[in-house]
Protein backbone atom coordinates (compact mmCIF):
# COMPACT_ATOMS: atom_id res chain seq x y z
CA UNK A 1 0.00 0.00 0.00
CA UNK A 2 2.54 2.30 0.82
CA UNK A 3 4.07 2.07 -2.56
CA UNK A 4 0.80 2.38 -4.28
CA UNK A 5 0.97 5.83 -2.47
CA UNK A 6 4.22 6.75 -3.27
CA UNK A 7 3.70 6.00 -6.78
CA UNK A 8 0.56 8.22 -6.33
CA UNK A 9 2.26 11.21 -4.82
CA UNK A 10 4.96 10.88 -7.24
CA UNK A 11 2.07 10.94 -9.71
CA UNK A 12 1.01 14.42 -8.38
CA UNK A 13 4.47 15.89 -8.60
CA UNK A 14 5.00 15.13 -12.07
CA UNK A 15 1.71 16.43 -13.20
CA UNK A 16 1.95 19.79 -11.03
CA UNK A 17 5.57 19.96 -12.91
CA UNK A 18 3.89 19.54 -15.87
CA UNK A 19 1.07 21.96 -15.54
CA UNK A 20 3.90 24.34 -14.68
CA UNK A 21 5.56 23.67 -17.82
CA UNK A 22 2.36 24.24 -20.11
CA UNK A 23 2.09 27.60 -18.10
CA UNK A 24 5.15 29.11 -18.61
CA UNK A 25 5.31 28.09 -21.74
CA UNK A 26 2.00 29.27 -22.82
CA UNK A 27 2.79 32.58 -21.18
CA UNK A 28 5.94 32.72 -23.25
CA UNK A 29 4.08 32.54 -26.16
CA UNK A 30 1.45 35.29 -25.14
CA UNK A 31 4.23 37.65 -24.09
CA UNK A 32 6.32 36.85 -27.25
CA UNK A 33 3.28 38.02 -29.08
CA UNK A 34 2.10 41.54 -26.71
CA UNK A 35 6.64 42.39 -27.08
CA UNK A 36 5.76 42.56 -30.80
CA UNK A 37 2.47 44.07 -30.93
CA UNK A 38 2.30 46.22 -28.40
CA UNK A 39 6.12 47.30 -28.64
CA UNK A 40 6.95 46.52 -32.26
CA UNK A 41 5.74 46.20 -35.60
CA UNK A 42 3.40 43.72 -35.37
CA UNK A 43 3.55 40.62 -37.48
CA UNK A 44 3.61 40.95 -41.76
CA UNK A 45 5.57 39.62 -44.44
CA UNK A 46 6.45 42.35 -46.39
CA UNK A 47 10.37 42.79 -45.21
CA UNK A 48 9.73 45.66 -42.97
CA UNK A 49 10.86 45.19 -39.10
CA UNK A 50 7.11 43.55 -38.71
CA UNK A 51 8.70 40.30 -40.89
CA UNK A 52 11.56 40.26 -38.46
CA UNK A 53 9.11 40.26 -35.72
CA UNK A 54 8.01 36.30 -36.82
CA UNK A 55 11.43 34.96 -35.84
CA UNK A 56 10.93 35.88 -32.11
CA UNK A 57 7.38 34.08 -32.06
CA UNK A 58 8.21 31.01 -34.09
CA UNK A 59 11.25 30.61 -32.47
CA UNK A 60 9.58 30.38 -29.16
CA UNK A 61 6.15 28.71 -29.99
CA UNK A 62 8.22 26.10 -32.13
CA UNK A 63 11.47 25.75 -31.22
CA UNK A 64 11.09 25.95 -27.40
CA UNK A 65 7.64 25.33 -26.21
CA UNK A 66 6.38 22.61 -28.76
CA UNK A 67 9.74 21.46 -28.63
CA UNK A 68 9.79 21.03 -24.74
CA UNK A 69 6.63 18.89 -25.15
CA UNK A 70 7.89 16.93 -27.84
CA UNK A 71 10.57 16.19 -25.39
CA UNK A 72 8.39 14.83 -22.20
CA UNK A 73 5.75 13.12 -24.39
CA UNK A 74 6.71 9.55 -23.83
CA UNK A 75 6.66 10.47 -20.03
CA UNK A 76 3.00 11.21 -19.64
CA UNK A 77 1.56 8.48 -17.37
CA UNK A 78 -1.80 8.66 -19.98
CA UNK A 79 0.05 7.14 -22.91
CA UNK A 80 1.44 4.25 -21.29
CA UNK A 81 -1.55 2.63 -22.30
CA UNK A 82 -1.06 3.92 -25.89
CA UNK A 83 1.36 1.69 -28.52
CA UNK A 84 5.01 2.39 -28.29
CA UNK A 85 4.79 3.66 -31.81
CA UNK A 86 1.63 5.84 -31.83
CA UNK A 87 3.91 7.95 -28.94
CA UNK A 88 6.57 7.94 -31.74
CA UNK A 89 4.65 9.30 -34.37
CA UNK A 90 3.36 12.07 -31.96
CA UNK A 91 7.66 12.48 -30.65
CA UNK A 92 8.55 12.52 -34.36
CA UNK A 93 5.74 14.46 -35.48
CA UNK A 94 5.91 17.62 -33.19
CA UNK A 95 10.00 18.03 -33.46
CA UNK A 96 8.68 18.08 -37.11
CA UNK A 97 6.45 21.07 -36.51
CA UNK A 98 8.91 22.76 -34.64
CA UNK A 99 11.57 22.14 -36.94
CA UNK A 100 9.43 23.67 -39.75
CA UNK A 101 8.41 26.68 -37.55
CA UNK A 102 11.57 27.30 -36.63
CA UNK A 103 13.01 27.20 -40.41
CA UNK A 104 10.44 29.81 -41.67
CA UNK A 105 11.00 32.06 -38.87
CA UNK A 106 15.05 32.16 -40.36
CA UNK A 107 13.59 33.06 -43.45
CA UNK A 108 12.12 36.01 -41.97
CA UNK A 109 15.31 36.82 -40.69
CA UNK A 110 17.18 36.67 -43.89
CA UNK A 111 14.24 38.14 -45.74
CA UNK A 112 14.10 41.43 -43.71
CA UNK A 113 18.30 41.67 -43.39
CA UNK A 114 18.52 41.04 -47.06
CA UNK A 115 15.58 44.02 -47.56
CA UNK A 116 17.11 46.25 -45.55
CA UNK A 117 20.75 45.84 -46.50
CA UNK A 118 21.76 44.47 -42.75
CA UNK A 119 24.92 41.72 -42.88
CA UNK A 120 23.37 38.16 -42.58
CA UNK A 121 25.46 35.62 -39.95
CA UNK A 122 27.91 37.65 -38.58
CA UNK A 123 26.52 37.42 -34.69
CA UNK A 124 27.53 34.90 -32.21
CA UNK A 125 23.65 34.49 -31.80
CA UNK A 126 23.27 33.72 -35.82
CA UNK A 127 26.67 31.21 -35.33
CA UNK A 128 25.05 29.21 -32.67
CA UNK A 129 21.32 29.26 -33.81
CA UNK A 130 22.39 28.10 -37.90
CA UNK A 131 24.39 25.77 -35.29
CA UNK A 132 21.03 24.26 -33.62
CA UNK A 133 19.23 24.39 -36.59
CA UNK A 134 21.54 21.98 -38.44
CA UNK A 135 22.09 19.72 -35.76
CA UNK A 136 17.86 20.22 -35.13
CA UNK A 137 17.49 18.36 -38.42
CA UNK A 138 20.24 15.79 -38.58
CA UNK A 139 18.94 14.53 -34.81
CA UNK A 140 15.16 14.65 -36.47
CA UNK A 141 16.49 12.85 -39.71
CA UNK A 142 18.49 9.99 -37.72
CA UNK A 143 15.75 9.81 -35.55
CA UNK A 144 13.17 8.78 -38.11
CA UNK A 145 15.67 6.57 -40.15
CA UNK A 146 16.71 4.96 -36.81
CA UNK A 147 13.72 4.62 -34.26
CA UNK A 148 10.69 5.03 -36.41
CA UNK A 149 11.32 3.05 -39.70
CA UNK A 150 11.31 -0.53 -38.96
CA UNK A 151 14.65 -1.36 -40.72
CA UNK A 152 17.40 -0.81 -38.14
CA UNK A 153 18.78 -3.46 -36.14
CA UNK A 154 17.91 -3.70 -32.07
CA UNK A 155 21.62 -3.71 -31.27
CA UNK A 156 21.74 0.06 -33.63
CA UNK A 157 18.97 0.94 -31.30
CA UNK A 158 20.57 0.33 -28.10
CA UNK A 159 23.89 2.10 -28.68
CA UNK A 160 22.28 5.20 -30.81
CA UNK A 161 19.72 5.80 -27.55
CA UNK A 162 21.58 7.44 -25.07
CA UNK A 163 23.25 9.51 -27.81
CA UNK A 164 19.80 10.63 -29.44
CA UNK A 165 18.58 11.79 -25.64
CA UNK A 166 21.86 13.56 -25.19
CA UNK A 167 21.86 15.64 -28.20
CA UNK A 168 18.42 16.44 -28.11
CA UNK A 169 18.27 17.62 -24.53
CA UNK A 170 21.42 19.68 -25.33
CA UNK A 171 20.26 21.05 -28.66
CA UNK A 172 17.04 22.38 -26.66
CA UNK A 173 19.56 23.72 -23.98
CA UNK A 174 21.26 25.58 -26.65
CA UNK A 175 18.40 26.70 -28.41
CA UNK A 176 17.23 28.42 -25.10
CA UNK A 177 20.23 30.04 -24.69
CA UNK A 178 20.43 31.01 -28.15
CA UNK A 179 17.08 32.51 -27.97
CA UNK A 180 17.88 35.04 -24.52
CA UNK A 181 21.15 36.07 -26.76
CA UNK A 182 18.84 37.13 -29.47
CA UNK A 183 16.50 38.53 -27.34
CA UNK A 184 19.45 40.89 -25.57
CA UNK A 185 20.90 41.53 -29.30
CA UNK A 186 16.72 42.81 -30.30
CA UNK A 187 16.80 45.26 -27.23
CA UNK A 188 20.30 46.74 -27.57
CA UNK A 189 19.26 47.37 -30.92
CA UNK A 190 16.33 48.57 -31.16
CA UNK A 191 15.76 50.41 -27.79
CA UNK A 192 17.11 53.84 -28.32
CA UNK A 193 15.12 56.40 -26.79
CA UNK A 194 14.67 55.56 -23.78
CA UNK A 195 17.56 53.15 -24.06
CA UNK A 196 17.84 49.86 -22.59
CA UNK A 197 19.91 51.07 -19.76
CA UNK A 198 16.73 53.61 -18.86
CA UNK A 199 14.74 50.21 -18.05
CA UNK A 200 11.53 51.32 -20.08
CA UNK A 201 8.31 48.68 -19.88
CA UNK A 202 9.54 47.12 -23.42
CA UNK A 203 13.08 46.28 -21.28
CA UNK A 204 11.13 44.61 -18.54
CA UNK A 205 8.82 42.53 -19.83
CA UNK A 206 11.50 41.33 -22.50
CA UNK A 207 13.68 40.63 -19.37
CA UNK A 208 10.77 38.67 -17.64
CA UNK A 209 10.13 36.60 -21.13
CA UNK A 210 13.49 35.45 -20.82
CA UNK A 211 13.36 34.75 -17.35
CA UNK A 212 10.30 32.56 -18.26
CA UNK A 213 11.93 30.82 -21.37
CA UNK A 214 15.29 29.65 -18.51
CA UNK A 215 12.71 28.14 -15.88
CA UNK A 216 10.78 26.42 -18.87
CA UNK A 217 13.68 24.50 -20.03
CA UNK A 218 14.59 23.60 -16.48
CA UNK A 219 11.06 21.61 -15.21
CA UNK A 220 11.42 20.19 -18.84
CA UNK A 221 15.04 18.97 -18.56
CA UNK A 222 14.43 18.01 -14.84
CA UNK A 223 10.77 15.94 -16.24
CA UNK A 224 13.32 14.30 -18.83
CA UNK A 225 16.13 13.41 -16.69
CA UNK A 226 14.39 11.93 -13.80
CA UNK A 227 14.49 8.04 -14.57
CA UNK A 228 11.47 7.03 -12.60
CA UNK A 229 9.25 9.08 -14.80
CA UNK A 230 10.31 6.99 -17.51
CA UNK A 231 7.54 5.35 -19.55
CA UNK A 232 7.75 1.28 -18.24
CA UNK A 233 8.84 -1.57 -20.23
CA UNK A 234 6.30 -2.84 -22.89
CA UNK A 235 4.62 -7.00 -21.99
CA UNK A 236 7.47 -8.19 -24.55
CA UNK A 237 10.48 -6.63 -22.50
CA UNK A 238 8.82 -8.82 -19.91
CA UNK A 239 11.72 -11.55 -20.54
CA UNK A 240 14.81 -8.89 -20.19
CA UNK A 241 13.51 -8.85 -16.64
CA UNK A 242 16.25 -11.34 -14.64
CA UNK A 243 18.81 -8.89 -16.28
CA UNK A 244 17.17 -5.33 -15.16
CA UNK A 245 19.01 -3.21 -12.83
CA UNK A 246 15.58 -2.40 -10.57
CA UNK A 247 12.59 -4.36 -9.27
CA UNK A 248 10.56 -2.43 -11.39
CA UNK A 249 12.20 -4.25 -14.53
CA UNK A 250 13.59 -1.55 -16.21
CA UNK A 251 14.44 -2.93 -20.20
CA UNK A 252 18.06 -3.27 -21.90
CA UNK A 253 18.90 -0.40 -22.94
CA UNK A 254 17.97 1.65 -19.66
CA UNK A 255 20.19 -1.05 -17.93
CA UNK A 256 23.28 0.16 -20.49
CA UNK A 257 22.48 3.88 -20.18
CA UNK A 258 22.28 3.65 -16.49
CA UNK A 259 25.46 1.86 -16.69
CA UNK A 260 24.35 -0.65 -14.12
CA UNK A 261 26.94 -3.50 -13.95
CA UNK A 262 25.01 -5.87 -15.43
CA UNK A 263 27.51 -8.09 -17.60
CA UNK A 264 28.01 -6.48 -21.51
CA UNK A 265 28.32 -9.88 -22.95
CA UNK A 266 25.13 -11.38 -20.63
CA UNK A 267 23.41 -8.09 -21.71
CA UNK A 268 24.20 -9.13 -25.82
CA UNK A 269 23.09 -12.60 -25.18
CA UNK A 270 19.54 -11.66 -23.80
CA UNK A 271 19.44 -9.21 -26.48
CA UNK A 272 19.85 -12.38 -28.70
CA UNK A 273 17.58 -14.50 -27.03
CA UNK A 274 14.94 -11.91 -26.91
CA UNK A 275 14.73 -11.13 -30.83
CA UNK A 276 14.86 -14.60 -31.66
CA UNK A 277 11.87 -14.67 -28.80
CA UNK A 278 10.47 -11.90 -30.26
CA UNK A 279 10.71 -10.54 -34.21
CA UNK A 280 8.92 -7.61 -32.95
CA UNK A 281 10.73 -6.47 -30.57
CA UNK A 282 11.00 -3.19 -31.28
CA UNK A 283 11.09 -1.86 -27.98
CA UNK A 284 14.29 -2.20 -26.60
CA UNK A 285 16.60 0.27 -27.79
CA UNK A 286 13.91 3.00 -27.38
CA UNK A 287 12.83 3.26 -24.23
CA UNK A 288 15.33 5.15 -22.59
CA UNK A 289 14.42 8.01 -24.72
CA UNK A 290 12.02 9.35 -21.92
Amino acid sequence: AAHGIRKMEDYGRFLALLASALLLGFVSVILSLVWVFHYREGLSWDGSPAEFNWHPVLIITGFIFIQGIAIVVYRLPWTWKCSKLLMKFIHAGLNTIAMILAIVSMVAVFEFHNAKNIPNMYSLHSWIGLTAVIFYSLQLFLGFAVFLLPFAPVHLRIALMPIHVYSGLTIFATVIATALMGITEKLIFALKNPAYSASPPEATLVNCLGLLLVIFGSLILWMASRPHWKRPPAENAKILRPIAATPEGTEVESTMTNSSNADKSDLRSNTEAARKQNIKFDEAGQRSTM
